[in-house]
């Protein structure tokens, strides 16, 4: 089924021909008639499969038809969101999926002056994206007004959940009509965090699980690399000489190792981009922008940017460190791949992160394709020659580990055999 056919006003269906959107996603095909029924929706859906516009085109056009001029008097819905660049990012979809209706929206964060936003607030929106902290310092300075609100978006929920609040987001329900609509869109969801999801929405709530079966875009393909810990910067750096056109985000674990891996690409007259919380938000739009439109191809990021940002053309995401969580896998490598796209995911996995590396296989379901690294094909990018020796031993105790891996396996499955 068609957009066109859809009983949604014809403003908003010519934004979508215009952006390039004919057809609904899964997910937007399931979630869209529901929402606009005013129901109560969890959706679980992988990412790069159009999750902001599942929201955001029912809810654009509930408040359209609503409206009787351009006029606004008061936020009808809140869509609040973990980090400041994924509030860019939707309101960047909502500007233009409510172009020339009358709906406006407009995004909130931290990290920038609170003037012009207060002049925003007050010129009259219709939808506020969030971040939470900025949003509860306006709240309680009196210029933010949740009295209007039919319509609550939790967008990322299990990090919002995750990363503890669900106190603020039971102040925030509190203070809205009993009658609103909560929407829970989330690309990957525990079994803890989605108790505390469905202890925020109706009973009748609507449950929409798009390919749970696997939370990552089969548009992406999977590989690791065992290497050692030091040697990561010369696998990065010939990896990236190897592929001098491709457009590719490189996530480390924290922000001191982003600077440190930054400079290192600089002793090599390698030039990338490093973006993380330590950065001021205009640096990091910046940043973004600088990566999006091509001018500095190669982006070195934190986990600050795994989720939700949509930038189309992403060649290979680099996963230099796995990281700490295996949900921020799904997440990081879901920068890639999106829409129609085919991306690459690559890992360099250290002996130190097997563990890591095993979750992580655990929760997509599936065994990561490993890319053997052979003496003679890499001893020339290893530091010091001694190295040399190292990455051998290294190659050795991959294959012992995959040995013991499938006995391990194969012994679980015979135990399941048993317990049947």
């Amino acid at each position: 089924m068609k957009f066109e056919k859809y009983h949604i006003s014809e403003t908003i269906k010519k934004n979508l021909s215009l952006m390039g959107f004919n057809r609904p996603t899964n997910i937007q095909f399931k979630s869209i008639p529901s929402i606009l029924k005013g129901e109560d929706v969890l959706a679980i859906a992988q990412t790069g499969t159009g999750k902001t516009a599942a929201f955001a085109i029912p809810l654009i056009d509930m408040i359209h038809r609503g409206k009787s001029s351009k006029r606004s008097y008061g936020i009808k819905c809140i869509v609040l969101v973990p980090t400041r660049e994924l509030a860019m990012q939707i309101g960047e979809v909502f500007e233009k999926l409510a172009r020339h209706s009358k709906v406006k929206a407009f995004a909130l964060y931290g990290g920038v002056e609170q003037d012009p936003q207060i002049k925003k607030l007050q010129d009259g929106i219709d939808v506020l994206i969030a971040t939470p902290g900025r949003m509860f310092d306006l709240i309680s300075q009196g210029y933010v007004d949740l009295s209007r609100i039919s319509t609550l978006v939790l967008d990322e929920a299990d990090h919002m959940l995750d990363l503890g609040f669900i106190d603020d987001i039971k102040s925030v329900k509190r203070k809205l009509s009993k009658k609103h609509q909560t929407l829970f869109f989330s690309a990957t969801i525990n079994k803890e965090i989605k108790k505390l999801a469905f202890s925020q929405v109706k009973s009748s709530a609507i449950r929409i699980q798009v390919a749970p079966e696997d939370p990552v875009s089969k548009n992406v393909s999977h590989f690791v690399m065992f290497v050692e810990m030091d040697d990561k910067r010369f696998f990065l750096e010939r990896f990236i000489q190897d592929n001098p056109e491709s457009k590719i985000i490189v996530f480390v674990r924290t922000r001191v190792r982003a600077e440190r891996v930054a400079k290192a690409m600089e002793r090599v007259q390698i030039d990338t981009a490093t973006i993380h919380s330590d950065k001021k938000q205009d640096d990091r739009s910046q940043v973004m922008k600088k990566f999006k439109e091509g001018r500095c191809p190669i982006m070195i990021a934190t986990d600050v940017s795994a989720r939700g940002i949509d930038v189309p053309d992403v060649d290979y995401v680099i996963n230099y460190d796995l990281p700490d969580k295996p949900e921020n896998y799904v997440h990081r490598v879901g920068r890639t791949g999106r829409g129609i796209n085919l991306g690459q995911a690559v890992s360099f996995c250290s002996k130190e992160e097997k563990r890591l590396l095993e979750d992580i296989q655990e929760l997509i379901k599936k065994d990561i394709e490993v890319i053997k690294l052979y003496k003679k094909d890499y001893h020339h990018i290893v530091s010091p020659p001694a190295e040399d020796r190292t990455l051998q031993e290294m190659i050795d105790e991959h294959e012992q580990w995959e040995a013991n891996r499938k006995k391990r396996k194969k012994k679980s499955s015979k135990n399941a055999k048993k317990k049947k």
